[in-house]
This record gives C-alpha cells, sequence and structure tokens, in this order.
C-alpha cells in the first residue's frame, strides 16, 4: 500500500470521525430534547434563585430526553452564572440550546393582570398577589408603610389612588416596590397636563379628584349618569355643604352590602363619615375608574344639590334642586324599599 493511499485512508478515517462529532453535537444542541408536560409546562423561578434551584425546577417540570446533556449545554452557555428570574411558559418540544438560550436571556411570559371594582389596599393585595412573585403579604407590607410612597405625594389613605383599574401586563418576577413604581408612571402618565389644568380649575388636586371619583363610581350604576352625580357634589363643596354620600357611610362602617342606610349608621364616628364632616373624606373610597375619574374632570354644570335612586329600581336617579323637592324623591324610593321588604 503505497503512502498516499494511506494518507486517504486517514483522512477519511479523520473526516468520518468529525462528521460524527459534529452529528452528536448538533443532536444534543439542536434537536428537540425537551418536553412540556401535558402539552405546557410553566416553569417559576424566583428572584435570586440559583443555579441548582432554577435546573431543579427545569426537571421537576419538563420531561428531559437527557439531564446530562441539557446540563452540558447549560454550563457551556454559563447559564449557571446567567439565571434569570421570571415566569417561562414551555408549550413545544425545545433543544437545550433553544431552552437555555431563552431563559440565561431572560425571555419570560408577561403576566397580564385586569383589576376593577376595588374598594381597599387589602382587597387590591390580594386580586394582584396571586398572579405574581410578591405575595398579598409583602404587598400589603410595602403599602403600610408611607415612607415607601410620601415622597410622591401620597398618603397611606390616598395612595389606592395609583391604582387606575385597566388590564397591565407585568413579568411574574415583580416585587411590591417594583409594582408600586409601574403603576405610579401609569398614574403620571394618565395625568396629563390637560387634566391637571381642568383639576386646578375645579378647585381640587389630582388626589382630590380621584376620591371624589371614587364616590361618584360607588353612587352611579349608570356610566352617563355619572357627569350629572359628579357635578351635584362638586356644587355641594362649592358651598360648603356635607356631601352626605351614602357610600362613605359604607366604606366608614366596612359593609358595601347594607341597602338601606341607617340613622345609627349615620352615627358612626369616623373622618370618612360626609354627614357629619364637611368637605372630601381623607381618601378614595376605592379605586377610581377612568369613567369616574373623567366624570368628576368634566362635570355637567347644572343646580341639582340633591339626588334620590329611582323607585323603579332602574338604577337612574332623580335630581332635585331643593330639599323639599329632595325628600318627595327619597320617600318614594323608601316607600319602594318597604314595598320589596329591604331593611337593610
Amino acid at each position: 500500500m503505497n503512502s498516499r493511499r494511506i494518507i486517504f485512508i486517514i483522512l477519511a478515517l479523520l473526516l468520518t470521525a468529525v462528521l460524527v462529532i459534529s452529528a452528536v453535537i448538533y443532536s444534543r444542541l439542536f434537536r428537540p430534547s425537551v418536553f412540556p408536560k401535558g402539552g405546557e409546562s410553566t416553569l417559576y423561578i424566583p428572584d435570586g434563585a440559583s443555579y441548582k434551584q432554577a435546573m431543579d425546577t427545569i426537571e421537576a417540570n419538563l420531561d428531559i430526553k437527557s439531564s446530562r446533556t441539557l446540563h452540558w449545554v447549560a454550563e457551556k452557555k454559563k447559564y449557571p452564572v446567567l439565571v434569570k428570574p421570571g415566569k417561562y411558559v414551555i408549550s413545544k418540544p425545545m433543544s437545550a440550546n433553544d431552552l437555555i438560550n431563552m431563559l440565561r436571556g431572560g425571555r419570560q411570559m408577561p403576566v397580564r393582570i385586569t383589576f376593577n371594582n376595588i374598594r381597599t389596599l387589602n382587597e387590591l393585595a390580594g386580586k394582584i398577589g396571586g398572579q405574581i412573585e410578591a405575595d398579598s403579604a409583602s404587598i400589603m407590607e410595602f403599602f403600610s408603610n408611607p415612607a415607601n410612597y410620601s415622597s410622591d405625594g401620597f398618603s397611606r389613605e390616598t395612595v389606592i389612588s395609583v391604582f387606575i383599574p385597566d388590564t397591565y401586563e407585568f413579568f411574574w418576577n415583580t416585587s411590591a416596590q417594583k409594582l408600586y413604581v409601574r403603576m405610579l408612571r401609569e398614574y403620571n402618565r394618565f395625568w396629563s397636563r390637560e387634566r391637571i389644568k381642568k383639576s386646578g380649575e375645579l378647585g381640587l388636586t389630582p388626589r382630590e379628584v380621584s376620591t371624589l371619583a371614587s364616590i361618584v363610581d360607588e353612587e352611579a350604576l349608570k356610566n352617563d349618569e355619572k357627569p350629572r352625580i359628579a357635578g351635584v357634589y362638586l356644587n355641594r363643596l362649592r358651598r360648603g355643604m356635607p356631601l352626605q354620600a351614602d357610600p362613605t357611610i359604607k366604606f366608614a362602617i366596612n359593609d358595601f352590602s347594607v341597602s338601606r342606610i341607617l340613622y345609627k349608621h349615620l352615627e358612626t364616628d369616623s373622618p370618612y363619615n360626609t354627614y357629619k364632616h364637611a368637605g372630601l373624606p381623607p381618601g378614595p373610597i376605592a379605586c377610581p375608574s377612568i369613567s369616574g375619574l373623567e366624570a368628576v374632570l368634566n362635570a355637567e354644570k347644572h343646580d341639582y344639590l340633591y339626588f334620590a335612586a329611582r323607585p323603579d329600581f332602574s338604577g337612574y336617579h332623580n335630581f332635585a334642586r331643593t330639599l323639599a323637592e329632595h325628600n318627595k324623591n327619597a320617600r318614594r324610593y323608601q316607600s319602594e324599599l318597604n314595598r320589596r321588604r329591604i331593611y337593610r
């Protein structure tokens, strides 16, 4: 056998070895080897998780063809020092390379959170806390300390104003502080120069508009009536009259289920009792809605000072300019409550 033939054979063997090794590496890196369980798997990697914790989560929630290969790829990609927290949704088979690239790049699935009809911070924390990494307890701990937001002009009573009801996207690994910062950004975006100007023309600060809007929201069952109800309250504020808003009494007694406000309720000792105290209460009695805020900022101009629910239970109100006229409207509604045997 001549030397050329020997060299050719050696080169052929080397090429074959290279191709085999390349095929093995390609298979390890690029062929699907990680599979979701039940069609879709979700990986929750908490803030501060170690490489071991992250890999334990991965192996517990995915079907992995070769754990050794996955660790090999992770180490080659420096994932042990590049662990990113978050919520990662795996909905189709992936290669080890694609999975590690997604995790080390922090390409997590956003969480969509919708909240409305929220009356208290406790209720809000319970609603949001189950959907992001920060639980309800840590959210309440943050908002229970006014030092966390007083520099932004909020108090314990008014900070709920930053939560304008809507649908928002968050990353799962959102802390209580990051939640506040994000909602403050949305709040400031809502309060444009034009809206701030309108609030000033009403003689109110944005915080006070939020407080009044929350009352309007609770009084009005129909959005198209909100500007008229807002106009009534603004008229009363300008005249120095107590608002006498029933929803503030429900907030003061911590019972929004009552259908009738009784005299004993009006004696409740609370700064939120707008029958006893003139002006606005210390803060919102709920998260003010966008429609409520707009109703106050664009309140109907009229001379009504009173309103009472219509006895047809349509959700609309009868408005009055005088107390005598209002009392007639109120008696008609009370008579209907009695007829329907609604005593509470």
